[in-house]
C-alpha cells in the first residue's frame, strides 16, 4: 500500500466553491489537495453549462461557467494546489493523532489535518426521459448538457423541458440553429418570466417553434437522429431533429458522504455558520452540500462560506497562535504570497 500524501487540507469537490477555498486557505499558508469525481475542474459549471452565462457573480455583469472556472484557476495558481481528478472519495477516518485518513476509489490516500467538503449536492447525473431507445443516441445526437455551442450550429435542434435550463438554451442556441423547436408537456413554464416572454416573442416572429406535447419516439440510424415523434392534443406529429436536448433536471446522489458519520439533514450537512464546521470537528462543509437557516444555494454564498471556513480552519490548526486578519489590498505579506510583489 502506498504511503499517504500528507497535507494540511483535503478539499472534496473542484467546483467554483472548492477552488475558491484553495485561495482562502492559501492566504493562511494551508496547503491543499483537491479531489473530484469528474475528469476536469469546475464542477457543474464545467460539466453542465460551460458556455451558459452567469449573471450574479460580483464584479461581472455576465460571465460563462467556463470563464469563471478559468479565472479561479488563475487566481489560485500561486498556492500550488494539487488536483486528483476522476477519483471518488470512499472513506474519511480519524486517526489516533487527530488527523484524517482520506481514501479514494483508485487507492490514493491522504493524511490531513482538516477536510473541506465542497461536493455540491454530491454526484449528479441528468434525468433520462422515458423515451424508448434513447440510450442508442446519447452522446451522439442526444445530449443532456451543452459544452460547446458550436457543436450545435446548423442543426435542427429540439429542446424538451420547461425550466430555466430549457429556456436559457432555447434563447442561446436559436440564433445558430438551422431550426429550433421547444417542446413542453403544458403551456406553462417554470423558468423566469423574462425568458418565457423572449421565447414567445421568437415563436410569434416565426424564428422558432413551440409544441405542447411529449416526445414519444425517436428515429435515425447509428446513433444519429433524423426526426422525432411528438404526441400533442391534436395527434401525432413528426419533427425534423438532428440534435435533441432533454432538460428534465438532475438526480443528485450524496454517495459515500452519507457513510462518514456526519449528522445529515435530508442528505445535506448542517453546519455552524460561524465556522462552517460539521458535527465532526475538523470537517467543514461549504457550498450546496451544506444547510443552515437562511441558506441560499448561490455560488457567491459559497465563496463567503469558504472565506469564513478557512479563517476558522487556520485558528483550529494553530490554536496557540494569534491569528491576525489582513486585507490583500494593504498586506505586503499577502501580496508576496500572491506573487504581486
Amino acid at each position: 500500500m502506498t504511503r499517504p500524501v500528507e497535507t494540511d487540507v483535503v478539499i472534496i469537490g473542484a467546483g467554483p466553491v472548492g477552488l475558491f477555498a484553495v485561495f482562502e486557505l492559501g492566504l493562511w499558508d494551508l496547503k491543499c489537495h483537491v479531489i473530484d469525481i469528474l475528469d476536469k475542474v469546475g464542477g457543474q459549471c464545467a460539466e453542465l453549462y460551460p458556455e451558459k452565462p452567469i449573471y450574479d457573480i460580483p464584479g461581472f455583469a455576465t460571465i460563462s461557467g467556463q470563464k469563471l472556472v478559468e479565472n479561479l484557476m488563475q487566481q489560485i495558481a500561486p498556492f500550488g494546489a494539487q488536483f486528483h481528478l476522476s477519483q471518488m472519495v470512499t472513506g474519511v477516518e480519524r486517526q489516533d493523532d487527530g488527523r484524517f485518513l482520506v481514501e479514494t476509489d483508485v487507492g490514493t490516500r491522504f493524511l490531513c489535518t482538516m477536510v473541506f467538503i465542497a461536493a455540491g449536492g454530491g454526484s449528479f447525473q441528468p434525468k433520462r426521459p422515458p423515451i424508448p431507445g434513447i440510450e442508442a443516441y446519447e452522446k451522439q445526437s442526444v445530449f443532456y448538457s451543452v459544452r460547446r455551442m458550436d457543436d450545435f450550429r446548423g442543426h435542427d435542434i429540439v429542446i424538451v423541458g420547461g425550466g430555466d435550463s430549457a429556456l436559457d438554451w432555447t434563447l442561446n442556441l436559436q440564433p445558430i440553429a438551422a431550426r429550433l423547436t421547444l417542446i413542453h408537456r403544458r403551456d406553462a413554464f417554470r423558468g423566469s418570466l423574462d425568458s418565457v416572454n423572449k421565447m414567445r416573442a421568437l415563436v410569434e416572429a416565426g424564428a422558432m417553434d413551440l409544441r405542447i406535447g411529449q416526445v414519444s419516439a425517436l428515429s435515425g440510424q447509428d446513433g444519429q437522429l433524423d426526426r422525432i415523434e411528438v404526441k400533442t392534443a391534436e395527434g401525432m406529429e413528426q419533427i425534423n431533429c438532428t440534435r435533441l436536448l432533454p432538460f428534465f433536471g438532475l438526480t443528485m446522489k450524496l454517495g459515500p458522504v452519507a457513510e462518514w458519520g456526519l449528522n445529515l439533514d435530508e442528505n445535506l450537512i448542517p453546519v455552524d455558520t460561524e465556522t462552517f464546521q460539521s458535527s465532526e470537528p475538523g470537517i467543514y462543509a461549504i457550498g450546496d452540500i451544506n444547510t443552515y437557516p437562511g441558506k441560499l444555494k448561490l455560488i457567491l454564498s459559497g465563496f463567503h462560506e469558504a472565506a469564513l471556513a478557512a479563517h476558522a480552519a487556520k485558528k483550529a490548526a494553530n490554536p496557540d497562535e494569534r491569528v491576525i486578519f489582513q486585507y490583500t489590498t494593504s498586506s505586503s505579506s499577502l501580496q508576496k504570497k500572491l506573487g504581486i510583489i
